[in-house]
């Protein structure tokens, strides 16, 4: 997305354009040093942000949940102070570094030809069948144990593997479904070979420093409206993992990143049920359908003056086929309520389906009202997500928070059962060119989008090591998960 363009309606879209505008600074032996990153052997540190020192038919409907737009920007992630007795190994940390090189530069190629196969192969939720076999055919040859039809999803799959015992489980996830019309318009097949990167790079690193613990890949099926993760975390998929990972595409500069939250999210679907008459003989034999949808979206629209600024309600009818001299005897409308909290949410919830009833029983209607499994905010933890920070800047990455956002993922309910970071990494694309459009298609097709998304994995690859080894790192990670404000 070119200087000056505005935020996009998409995934993520519109949010890494806010980020040109800030320069990132920190500080190196006292002096300021901009747009500069540390080599692999050094470790200076400044304060912290967080106050520490299938087939695509037009009328498949699906709901987009993680469609984070513009978000304001708090501050610019700058390197902690006072780096730990971790990073002071020196000769062993880059003995770490040397084999994550080593190994991304073998893997990238192969990930690259599964980025392209599915990419190519665009399916809808809960259809991702050739995406499900190609990652785990290449996680099976990699030496990973592979469950397909995991915890009974057709599409989800579970790759794990161990070394020694008594260690901790690193959780990573990969997502594959496409959009309906404009394919993988969301960057899924990056985030589906992220996974399988992070997992590949930390097991040679666990290899090569003869380091004891699990990697456990989830090929997590209906990220856009499905709820797969939730759907996995209900019944059990998580439970084993004491850290958990993934990262996603948006629009925007090279070498930057975001740790940004979410909005807690329900979707509904509410029926009206009327009967027919014809509009012009009879029309008071009639129970319109119709205007009980009509009804309830004016009633929306009115209570939207008595919400508050950050929370969301936005809806629409759907597959209607009317006909203007046939009173309508069946409607249906599909909707997404936010909140920045769950609670929050469960509140307006029950705001907005007091609309709806009160729709029905205006015009005398059958009503059926269906809530989707709900997303819950995403609670970023704060120490994995200055770490990752730490890390990237090795890359010459700039890494922003903000501490608001109006989108909505199903890891935000991960995110409440085991410490979570779900970074966002910016992609160039054409002029409103953004998530959730073609333009966005073609930019997760590029090379210079795979390049992106390898130093993105590289980031996350050593973020989880550290939780893998180091005992003092975790705890503060498991802390800062049980505290209110992670």
């Amino acid at each position: 997305m070119s200087e000056g363009q505005g935020g996009h309606p998409g995934c993520f879209g519109g949010f890494q354009e806010l980020r040109r505008r800030f320069s990132f600074r920190r500080h190196v032996n006292g002096s300021n040093t901009q747009g500069q990153a540390s080599d692999a052997h050094s470790d200076p540190r400044g304060p912290d942000i967080f106050g520490k020192e299938n087939s695509l038919e037009p009328d498949m409907h699906f709901a987009s949940c993680c469609d984070f737009s513009s978000s304001p920007i708090d501050r610019v992630l700058s390197q902690s102070q006072s780096p730990p007795p971790y990073n002071e190994k020196a000769g062993w940390y880059q003995d770490v570094f040397r084999v994550l090189e080593t190994r991304m530069d073998e893997l990238s190629p192969l990930l690259r030809k599964l980025s392209l196969q599915i990419h190519d192969h665009p399916e809808l939720m809960f259809e991702e069948r050739y995406a499900r076999d190609v990652l785990t055919a290449f996680m099976a040859d990699q030496g990973f144990q592979v469950t397909q039809n995991y915890l009974g999803l057709e599409t989800a799959w579970r790759a794990e593997w161990t070394k020694g015992t008594g260690g901790r489980v690193l959780g990573i996830n990969s997502e594959m479904d496409a959009l309906p019309r404009i394919g993988h318009a969301c960057g899924h097949n990056l985030i589906a070979i992220a996974g399988v990167g992070v997992a590949l790079a930390v097991k040679s690193i666990l290899e090569a420093q003869d380091i004891q613990g699990k990697i456990v890949l989830l090929g997590t099926p209906g990220e856009e409206g499905g709820g797969g993760k939730a759907i996995l975390l209900e019944r059990g998929g998580y439970d084993d993992m004491d850290i958990c990972m993934m990262c996603h595409p948006s629009s925007g500069a090279p070498s930057t990143s975001s740790i940004i939250p979410s909005l807690a999210m329900q979707a509904l679907e509410v029926e009206f049920f009327g009967h027919t008459a014809h509009a012009s003989a009879a029309p008071w034999e009639g129970v319109n359908a119709l205007d009980a949808a009509f009804l309830a979206y004016s009633s929306v629209a009115v209570l939207r003056q008595q919400i508050k600024p950050d929370h969301r309600v936005h809806g629409v009818v759907t597959g209607a086929e009317l006909v203007a001299n046939v009173i309508p005897d069946y409607t249906k409308m599909r909707w997404y309520v936010r909140a920045p909290t769950k609670r929050e949410l469960e509140v307006l919830r029950d705001r907005v389906t007091a609309c709806f009833d009160a729709a029905a029983l205006a015009t005398g209607c059958g009503i059926k009202i269906s809530a989707a499994q709900p997303y819950y905010e995403l609670r970023q933890n704060t120490v994995l997500s200055q770490e990752f920070a730490d890390n990237m800047q090795r890359y010459g990455f700039t890494t922003t928070v903000s501490h608001s956002s109006p989108a909505s993922t199903d890891f935000g309910n991960v995110s409440f059962s085991v410490p979570s970071i779900h970074p966002a990494f910016g992609i160039t694309t054409e002029p409103n060119g953004g998530n959730h459009t073609p333009a966005f298609t073609a930019a997760a097709r590029t090379t210079r989008a795979h390049d992106t998304c390898i130093t993105i994995v590289k980031g996350l690859a050593l973020t989880g090591f550290r939780a893998l080894d180091d005992d003092d790192f975790y705890e503060e990670v498991r802390l800062a998960w049980s505290s209110p404000q992670s």
